[in-house]
């Protein structure tokens, strides 16, 4: 008898602290169309930032690199990760410019980026690909060389 009215109880307390959906209205999330390209303007400003960047790492510019970066980057950055993108990164070939869009992080927003591959490779999908994350006014967020077969 305890069982039963224990039960009963249960689901009476359900039932009288259920709550009635009065309205219930549909919103639309609202979406910003990203365009999948840059622009012309656009890659040729940030093409300009990553080459002297180039230029400041074939130097070994500390002071250069560091302007070109952006603040949060810039917090990150040592000595080691430029010694480490130096070797990585081959400052006597010549780079062209793979593919260009936008690249999400984790935190949510979408970066204009660019994926350079050496001139001397010419296949289908390069070995070496550059991938250069920017802020919206052109400074560096972060720069990923990737090798494949790596």
């Amino acid at each position: 008898m305890k069982k039963a009215i224990l039960i009963l109880s249960v689901l009476t307390a359900q039932f009288f602290f259920s709550q009635k959906v009065k309205s219930l209205t549909i919103k639309e999330a609202k979406t910003t169309e990203q365009k999948l390209e840059l622009s012309k303007e656009k890659k040729e400003l940030f093409n300009g930032k990553f080459m002297q960047f180039i230029s400041a790492l074939k130097a070994s510019d500390r002071k250069g690199m560091d302007a070109l970066l952006s603040d949060k980057s810039r917090q990150v950055v040592t000595d080691k990760v430029y010694k480490k993108l130096s070797e990585d990164i081959d400052p006597n070939k010549k780079l062209e410019i793979f593919k260009t869009g936008y690249k999400s992080l984790v935190n949510g927003g979408n970066f204009p980026m660019i994926q350079y591959k050496y001139v001397d490779d010419k296949s289908q999908d390069p070995k070496e690909i550059i991938t250069a994350v920017f802020e919206e006014d052109g400074k560096i967020l972060g720069i990923k060389p990737y090798k494949a077969g790596k």
